[in-house]
């Protein structure tokens, strides 16, 4: 693992660290009782075993 040399500044820490962005989980289409869902890819099986209710939001 890579170690810095040294000390790294607040403002270059905060700089390196809003660059950073999250993607958006891949949505995949389901059919749950004849009605097409769009769900995030893990939760696909909570959903088919009943886990997970899509009616409550």
């Amino acid at each position: 693992m890579a170690v810095p040399k040294r000390r790294m500044s607040r403002a270059n820490t905060h700089a390196r660290r809003s660059q950073w962005k999250a993607d958006n989980a891949a949505l995949q289409e389901v059919k749950i009782g004849g009605v097409t869902q769009r769900i995030p890819r893990r939760l696909v099986k909570a959903v088919k075993l009943g886990l997970v209710d899509l009616d409550r939001r």
